[in-house]
């Protein structure tokens, strides 16, 4: 069996150019600090510059800009990072289980699995659901009743779709719960994260869009609905009856309120709390940077003295036009 791959394979399968030796073979793939002999990585940036001369990899992928300052063996694309993933998929193709459908699963009536399914060790489906061709539900992977899966999704364990939604009505000194009849549907080529949850809507369907992405620890709330190949990052909180656009990015940890709309192409940095729509495409972001205690105690201070500083300052500002009046007259 022949280990890793030539330069040349990986330049072809990449769609990189290849600068040196086309015969050389790479085995791994590794960091830019930890690289040795068999390793290929990669730059994207000028921040990571040195390492073109002190860098003991075999190889390395360079924007061209870079490799035009490069001696040793490389391979030269526009976008290094998505060139280092592709790479990576070709050395370490992905294994997928000899048994299709796991004993302990639990699959419950009318379930409907398309070809190539995978279901692994724990994984309860409940009724009505149906999963589209070659997805792959990891261990302990919980759809709750009519929950629809595209093709090729993967969802990754402790991941649960289908649980109701947070609908209380007041009643008097209680809360009534709201039945919540819908489902959950996601599209095709979706990558669920570890204990993520997205509630099935109270009426009709909540909608995860093809080609989404969703990191680990994230919560959905009912009736939203996530626009085709948005990705969004570890911990962040969407609310109900949200509707987030096409090719977005939310950072990790963020929060977006409930019945909003975001637009497509749309990126939203760490730690934000979105609490109105946005209406066209950016960069958008709310918070503080990390400070000292002793400075941000200060700032947190002021920052609720602001209301009077405001109204003082509205008030010396008409007594300095009441004054500018006077001397004209």
């Amino acid at each position: 069996m022949t280990l890793g791959c030539t330069l040349q394979e990986l330049a072809d399968y990449t769609g990189s150019v290849l600068q040196g030796n086309a015969g050389l073979r790479v085995l791994a793939v590794a960091s830019i600090d930890n690289a040795g002999v068999g390793d290929i990585s990669y730059i994207r940036d000028a921040k990571y510059r040195h390492y073109l001369q002190s860098s003991a990899a075999s190889a390395l992928i360079l924007p061209p800009d870079m490799a035009e300052m490069y001696t040793g063996d490389c391979l030269i694309h526009p976008k290094p990072y998505l060139a280092y993933a592709k790479a990576v998929g070709l050395l370490y193709p992905v294994s997928r289980p000899a048994v299709v459908i796991h004993p302990s699963a639990v699959i419950e009536e009318g379930v409907i699995l398309a070809d190539g399914v995978i279901i692994e060790a724990g994984c309860v489906i409940g009724r009505g659901c149906n999963i589209g061709e070659n997805s792959w539900l990891h261990a302990n992977v919980t759809l709750y009743a009519d929950t629809k899966i595209g093709k090729r999704c993967i969802i990754h364990s402790g991941a649960v779709l289908g649980a109701d939604g947070f609908g209380f009505a007041p009643d008097q000194q209680a809360w009534f719960k709201i039945p919540q009849v819908g489902n959950v549907v996601v599209g095709d080529d979706v990558e669920i994260g570890a204990n993520t949850t997205i509630d099935r809507a109270a009426l009709g369907s909540t909608l995860i869009g093809n080609g989404v992405k969703l990191d680990n620890l994230i919560q959905i709330g009912h009736n939203t609905q996530i626009g085709d190949h948005t990705a969004i990052a570890a911990c962040t909180a969407v609310a109900g009856s949200v509707q987030i656009g096409k090719h977005c990015q939310i950072a990790g940890m963020c929060a977006i309120a409930g019945h909003l709309s975001i637009a497509d192409h749309v990126v939203v940095t760490g730690t934000s709390m979105v609490s109105h729509s946005i209406t066209k495409p950016g960069v958008y972001s709310s918070g503080t940077t990390i400070e000292e205690n002793a400075v941000w105690r200060k700032n947190a201070v002021r920052f609720n003295q602001l209301d009077k500083l405001a109204r003082r300052l509205q008030e010396l500002e008409k007594q300095l036009a009441a004054l500018h009046n006077k001397g004209s007259d």
